[in-house]
């Protein structure tokens, strides 16, 4: 149902920089800013009938009997598992998501980690810097013309990957269990399946889902099928690469090199938005301290060791989760909220940005 003029708007947990975007926006409407998480606030105000909320606020049952009035939350993430949807159905109460926000943004952040790899970027800046050798002996690279890459995954993430591969000129081949042959017609590649995936690609990209489909896709049962001194790229999630697999396969040289955005013990993690608010860092070696005063973590003390293993090696290139990190990404979510907010006001809120209740 619309609501009219003059709507009382609460945003939490902002960096700052949002305000001027959000009063644009809203101009006709009340709107408060807040830096602490919605569950932490202390304020007085509970008129709000919507409330902005970023995914680490706590939105439960608890929080929530404190606004009275309240018709719509908007989270600025695309998970919304931080919200008691159950009691929001009960209330009558709107959820409102970020389905997209990044596509481009972390492929071409799977790109980089691509050419770092195979033009020894890292190693040779690492070797400059240290010795003050300017020499280029030792840091012969790989062209991407010509060469095939393998993309697992075609979905949003997946089809910009395929974009920006065809604009280097590379084959494109690509793994999904629901292949869309319109699309590959369309773009100019083909599906195969996942072994020949691995055993024809000079470079392999992951864009794919984290779910009991694609746990430890690739794994010590197939890891050998890959294409000896091809690169691997992992901008997805952690679990979807055994990684004792990795450590393997670049030990016995199938791998050249191996690029990972996401890591296999790092916490079961649902929405990368949660990185930007984090207030402590993850350091292994106190993880490892952390779970060997647990019970039943042989499975993960491996892991967080093969981790380890995987950060000392030179050709493993390995960075803090940060593939859905611009400016303009963050941006892309903050309009998508503005147009959610919006869209519910005026009773025309896209269904596909509602969260299933």
């Amino acid at each position: 149902m619309a609501l009219s003029n003059g709507v009382n708007i609460g945003f939490f947990d902002l960096e700052g920089w949002e305000e001027n975007m959000i009063h644009e926006a809203l101009p006709e409407h009340s709107v408060q800013f807040y830096k602490e998480k919605l569950h932490e606030y202390t304020g007085s105000e509970f008129g709000f009938e919507v409330i902005s909320v970023f995914v680490n606020s706590e939105v439960t049952k608890e929080v929530m009997e404190k606004f009275q009035n309240l018709k719509l939350i908007v989270t600025r993430s695309t998970g919304y598992d931080h919200i008691d949807l159950e009691y929001c159905k009960e209330k009558g109460i709107t959820v409102a998501f970020v389905p997209g926000y990044g596509d481009n943004t972390v492929a071409e952040f799977a790109f980089a980690l691509i050419l770092n790899l195979t033009r020894k970027m890292y190693e040779s800046i690492d070797h400059l810097k240290e010795t003050g050798a300017f020499s280029y002996k030792g840091f012969r690279g790989m062209d991407l013309k010509k060469k095939t890459i393998g993309v697992i995954g075609t979905g949003r993430i997946g089809k910009e990957s395929i974009n920006i591969a065809k604009g280097f000129g590379m084959n494109v081949i690509a793994y999904d269990p629901y292949p869309n042959e319109e699309y590959a017609k369309q773009i100019g590649f083909i599906y195969v399946s996942l072994n020949e995936l691995l055993k024809n690609s000079d470079v392999i990209t992951i864009h794919t889902p984290l779910n009991d489909g694609t746990f430890h896709l690739l794994n010590m049962g197939n890891i050998s099928l890959i294409k000896k001194g091809a690169y691997l790229v992992n901008t997805a999630r952690g679990g979807i690469v055994e990684t004792e697999a990795l450590v393997y396969a670049l030990e016995k040289g199938i791998l050249a090199g191996v690029g990972l955005d996401v890591l296999e013990e790092e916490g079961e993690v649902k929405d990368e938005m949660k990185f930007l608010k984090e207030d402590e860092t993850v350091n292994v070696m106190e993880t490892l301290g952390g779970l060997l005063k647990e019970q039943n973590t042989t499975e993960k003390l491996k892991t967080v060791i093969a981790n380890h293993i995987l950060m000392k090696m030179p050709n493993v290139l390995i960075t803090p989760h940060n593939a859905f990190n611009t400016q303009e990404a963050l941006e892309r979510i903050l309009n998508t909220t503005l147009e959610n907010i919006k869209g519910f006001i005026h009773n025309t809120l896209l269904p596909k940005n509602i969260a299933k209740q």
